[in-house]
């Protein structure tokens, strides 16, 4: 379809010219012109989020706060980056926050029995998929907030060093160091099910 967005894009690869017009005029009070900000990016930043997060709710929360925040920052916003990779940086902070005052949560084993999936998989094969769905969270657990942050921008998120680190506010050099390390890890960790 002609013109429409790809909201999996990288923030700068949309209309960035779009988006500089809409945060002039959202900075300027504009909030019908922010409202499109918000339903423009939302959708990928909800998406990072829960990746860093682990839950819906906790994300939509984060990215809500993430938008507030930025609606009272937009007069000290200059672009020197795209509004996208601003929102980026913000979300990526607020997630790293909301990691480092969590608490230690019960093991997945503590939640109780999942529901039947719906698909007639073997019992063996179901058991098989949680057990590395379960591995994977420990490994991710295991993961500096930092480490996990970039990890996911980059491997589930799709984004270039260069982006992740004007998100996180960190070097391409320290970006690179950090996505290693984490791939590392989780090779290490998931070893069995290689």
């Amino acid at each position: 379809m002609a013109g429409a967005r790809d909201e999996n894009a990288p923030p700068e690869a949309r209309g960035d010219t779009d988006d500089a017009l809409l945060t002039v005029r959202a900075a300027e009070g504009d909030e019908d012109a922010f409202a499109v900000l918000v339903q423009s990016h939302a959708p990928a930043l909800i998406r990072l989020a829960t990746r860093l997060l682990g839950g819906r709710a906790e994300a939509e929360d984060a990215v809500q706060d993430a938008f507030i925040n930025a609606w009272r920052r937009l007069p000290e916003f200059h672009q020197r980056s795209s509004f996208g990779t601003w929102m980026y940086r913000i979300v990526t902070n607020r997630c790293l926050n909301v990691l480092r005052a969590r608490k230690p949560v019960a093991p997945l084993e503590a939640a109780g029995e999942l529901a039947a999936p719906e698909h007639s998989a073997s019992p063996a094969r179901i058991a098989e998929a949680r057990d590395a769905v379960r591995e994977l969270g420990e490994a991710l657990d295991q993961l500096s907030v930092e480490q996990r942050a970039c990890w996911v921008l980059r491997e589930l998120d799709g984004q270039s060093y260069e982006f992740i680190a004007d998100a996180v506010g960190i070097s391409q050099e320290a970006v690179r160091a950090r996505v290693f390390r984490a791939r590392r890890c989780l090779t290490q960790a998931m070893g069995a099910w290689r």
